[in-house]
């Protein structure tokens, strides 16, 4: 099992290596720019190019049914469901099959009201108790996966 984190913008990075240390889950940062991580051999970190979407190829290449990968990115969430990953957002939110379609949805008529000249406000600040169910999320989340069967 392994926790691929989508890490340039998260804001829940600490909180992932105290929950995945605890269960003795590897993770993997991956950024576009070097990152300080935590000196410990379940935690590493990979720094892609600056291409487009150069983070989003190389985590969902790797992902399977045994990944958790963290995100707000709605695009590269779709992309690692398809292949079976769990796949949760900085707030919480998991990403599922029966949600990942309406939050594409969404995306793409906020991204068409903003290019109409719509002004439209982003998403909500990033707060306790969003970091609160994260933490909740993930711990259930990797309890669940480590389950035999």
């Amino acid at each position: 099992m392994m926790i691929l984190v989508d890490a340039d913008a998260c804001p829940v990075k600490d909180e992932i290596y105290r929950v995945a240390l605890r269960h003795g889950v590897a993770v993997m940062i991956v950024s576009n720019s070097p990152i300080r991580i935590p000196d410990h051999p379940l935690i590493g970190r990979t720094v892609v190019g600056d291409g487009f979407d150069a983070a989003d190829d190389w985590i969902a290449e790797r992902t399977d049914a045994k990944t958790v990968v963290i995100t707000s990115d709605i695009l590269l969430a779709d992309r690692c469901i398809k292949q079976g990953a769990v796949v949760i957002s900085p707030t919480g939110k998991p990403f599922t099959a029966n949600s990942i379609g309406s939050a594409i949805a969404t995306r793409a008529i906020m991204a068409d009201l903003r290019a109409g000249g719509d002004i439209v406000g982003g998403p909500a600040p990033f707060g306790k108790t969003d970091r609160s169910r994260f933490l909740q999320v993930l711990d259930e989340t990797l309890v669940r996966l480590k389950r035999p069967g």
